[in-house]
């Protein structure tokens, strides 16, 4: 498993002058991406959940699944049941009436996770380095950190691996300059501008400020993601004692 990148290839470009506010493209005979945007923002992403949000909820016979990330939403259907043409009209105007997209407001109310996480030691080996970075102490550190409010903006580069919005800009870490070899699932970093939590063992360059008992992919739940995009996480920072009472069975609590 390789490292994920701290910024997703293409999400920190700024959009093209002009553009329209949703541009289609074909990703299949079964799939269209709707681009909302190039760049990572907060706004931005959570008018693309808004938009997640607006196709899922009619529950059109012919969804096959929706994959949110930064700045678009691939849409994919069954072409048993319709064709690409229909789909398009049909996205079209869940975007607004006119063909340029139309104004997508964030809608609905994300639900909240918290995610308990034990910070410094064997469980965030970075954390003091970090720390010292920023020009803070570990402590003030932590508490900034599991102060945050955070989104998860995608999931990506492996199953389960939340991107999380939200961190604040003074927080910001270059990944390592040699990345690990072995990261524990569960890991809670920084990289770049964004937080992320590991969801299995395996390699990472992302700097380590903690550690979560819980577990963010189980193929066996009927939501193998614990974590959902467009989900609100708060971090709450535990001792030793806490994190290894819960971690078996792992578990969250939604608010």
């Amino acid at each position: 498993m390789n490292d994920p990148p701290a910024n997703p290839a293409g999400a920190d470009r700024r959009p093209r002058e002009g553009a329209a506010a949703v541009e289609f493209e074909a990703l299949a005979d079964d799939a269209w991406l709707l681009r909302l945007g190039e760049r990572i923002d907060d706004a931005l992403n959570a008018r693309v959940h808004a938009l997640a949000a607006r196709v899922r909820a009619p529950a059109p016979p012919w969804l096959r699944d929706l994959v949110p990330a930064y700045a678009s939403l691939a849409v994919f259907f069954d072409p048993a049941r319709t064709d690409a043409a229909t789909v398009r009209d049909w996205l079209l105007q869940r975007c607004g009436e006119s063909a340029d997209g139309g104004d997508i407001a964030a809608e609905g109310t994300a639900r909240v996770v918290e995610i308990p996480v034990a910070y410094g030691g064997e469980f965030g080996p970075d954390l003091d380095e970090a720390a010292s970075q920023l020009g803070l102490t570990a402590p003030q550190l932590v508490e900034r950190h599991s102060g945050g409010d955070y989104r998860v903006a995608m999931i990506g580069f492996a199953p389960g691996f939340p991107y999380l919005s939200g961190l604040d800009p003074a927080l910001a870490l270059p990944r390592l300059a040699s990345p690990r070899t072995q990261v524990a699932a569960g890991s809670v970093a920084i990289g770049g501008a964004q937080t992320g939590i590991y969801p299995r063992p395996g390699p990472g360059g992302w700097r380590l400020l903690g550690r979560t008992p819980l577990r963010l992919f189980d193929a066996r739940r009927e939501a193998p993601s614990l974590l959902q995009p467009g989900d609100r996480v708060r971090l709450r920072a535990i001792g030793a004692d806490e994190f290894h009472a819960l971690s078996d069975p792992a578990r969250a609590t939604p608010a």
